[in-house]
Formats: C-alpha cells, sequence, structure tokens
C-alpha cells in the first residue's frame, strides 16, 4: 500500500534542486503525489537522473499522457513514475508550443514509452523527438485533425437537421 511520506518528497526536490539547479518551474503536492513542473528542454536528463539516482530509484514508468491548455496556446506531457524499492511515486509535467509540439522521447530511457508516445502523438499532435516509429495507433492514418484537443468540434457544424435553440445556443 502506498503511504505519503514527506522526507522523500524533499529529499526528490532538493536532489532536482542539487543536480538541475533553475530547472525546477514549480512544484506542489497535488492530491496523492508530488507534482514538479519541467522546461521541455531538460525532460529527458531529468528522467534519467531519477531513475539512475541510486536514492531515488524511479524505475517505473506507471504512464504517459498528453495535456492541451488552449489558453496558453500550448500542449503539454504528463510522466507518473513510480520507485518500487522506496514505494513512492512522482508525477512530471512539462509544457511545449502548440505550433511547434516537440518533446524528446524517453524510450531511450523506458521502452515501454513506445506506445503511450504513439497514443500521445495521435490524440493530441505531440511530436517525440528520436522516437523509432511515431505513427498513428488508434485512429486513421489519413486524419489530419487530433481529437482530444479542446479545439476539436464535438459535433458535425454541417447539420441541418438540428435545433440548437433547445440547447440554450
Amino acid at each position: 500500500m502506498y503511504r505519503f511520506n514527506p522526507y522523500r518528497d524533499q529529499l526528490v526536490i532538493q536532489k532536482l534542486s542539487d543536480h538541475f539547479p533553475d530547472v525546477v518551474q514549480f512544484h506542489e503536492r497535488s492530491s496523492d503525489m508530488l507534482c514538479v513542473t519541467v522546461g521541455n528542454e531538460f525532460i529527458h536528463d531529468l528522467l534519467l537522473f531519477l531513475r539512475n539516482d541510486a536514492d531515488l530509484q524511479f524505475n517505473f514508468l506507471t504512464t504517459l499522457c498528453g495535456m492541451h491548455y488552449p489558453e496558453t496556446n500550448q500542449l503539454g506531457v504528463v510522466y507518473h513514475l513510480h520507485s518500487f524499492v522506496n514505494n513512492h511515486r512522482i508525477r512530471i509535467k512539462t509544457a511545449t508550443d502548440q505550433e511547434q509540439a516537440t518533446v524528446p522521447t524517453i524510450t531511450t530511457i523506458w521502452p515501454a514509452a513506445n506506445w503511450m508516445e504513439r497514443e500521445a502523438y495521435d490524440f493530441f499532435g505531440i511530436i517525440f523527438d528520436g522516437h523509432p516509429n511515431l505513427k498513428r495507433i488508434l485512429n486513421m492514418d489519413d486524419m489530419t485533425d487530433f481529437p482530444l484537443r479542446k479545439d476539436f468540434p464535438l459535433e458535425d457544424q454541417t447539420r441541418e437537421d438540428k435545433d440548437d435553440s433547445m440547447f440554450g445556443r
């Protein structure tokens, strides 16, 4: 069973501050785990450090998913890591410009990230630089939009048989 350990959170922040000064943009305890926000250009090195550090040992990538922030015109990637040795979890966030949505791949750190990165590409349009086989896996190959972006139309705008006045529009 996972239990909150404030010492572990402090250790992670201290180690990241020591090895990556001025890289951590923001950190907080959100719900049940430490959440750290870093710049896109440092994400690969930071995740590699978290995996390889003898005290931290975040050896398992639980999940990787995309995010869309339309108010800032950015796309983001969220990584959830778990240290089985220390029974500690952490959430790492990074963001990139929506027009040039490129994030370094972490398939060299955790090969299991392969399909997770392909899914984030498929649904959000995030390019994972250095990915071995970045292509759509769930949507049609000829699809040009990214359906999990918040600006993706949910309804067919060409329908004429629908009365929007019933829905306050």
